[in-house]
């Protein structure tokens, strides 16, 4: 069994550029793996959109089913607009958490929700894109644990290699 702290589950995705997004979320928000049922994201592999090349760092892996990736010690959370779940920001994540998305054009099944240590869901107006919604996850996880990363070595580190902007000094406007 693989070990990890954090990972995505995601149900039988079908969009390449969705899952390429997913990766780059994984790596921006230091996630440990990746798992996906299902073919229609393997038939479609060959648009993989993975900018920042991701899958070099984090393993994206086709399983049967995501419970097989559930060790005893990690928090199954399904994301998901099912009645009776807790709005996202209500939500404290558990220290060692696999997320489960369900695929953009379905559900989570309920067998699947039933098993879940936590089923949270973003209030928001109508349904997110798979990706958005795991951006917002994973934001609201890194900003409710507090890890502070803040830091203008972190900003250098992060940006586009054409992005060599600096909020100006007092001096500097002067």
């Amino acid at each position: 069994m693989n070990a990890f702290n954090v990972a995505i589950g995601l149900i039988n995705p079908k969009n390449p550029i969705n899952v390429g997004a997913v990766m780059r979320a994984a790596g921006c928000y230091q996630v440990d793996a990746i798992f996906y049922t299902g073919q229609r994201f393997e038939r479609a592999a060959k648009f993989r959109s993975d900018t920042k090349r991701v899958s070099s760092k984090i393993a994206l892996t086709g399983v049967a089913t995501l419970l097989e990736k559930v060790p005893k010690n990690v928090a199954m959370v399904c994301v998901e607009l099912v009645e009776g779940a807790t709005p996202l920001p209500e939500f404290q994540h558990p220290e060692k958490a696999i997320y489960i998305f369900g695929p953009e054009d379905g559900t989570i099944s309920q067998s699947l929700v039933n098993k879940a240590d936590a089923v949270v869901y973003i209030p928001t107006i109508g349904c997110m894109n798979l990706a958005a919604t795991v951006n917002v996850v994973l934001y609201d996880r890194l900003a409710k644990f507090g890890q502070n990363l803040a830091s203008d070595e972190l900003i250098r580190e992060s940006r586009d290699t054409n992005n060599n902007v600096k909020i100006a000094t007092y001096s500097e406007h002067f």
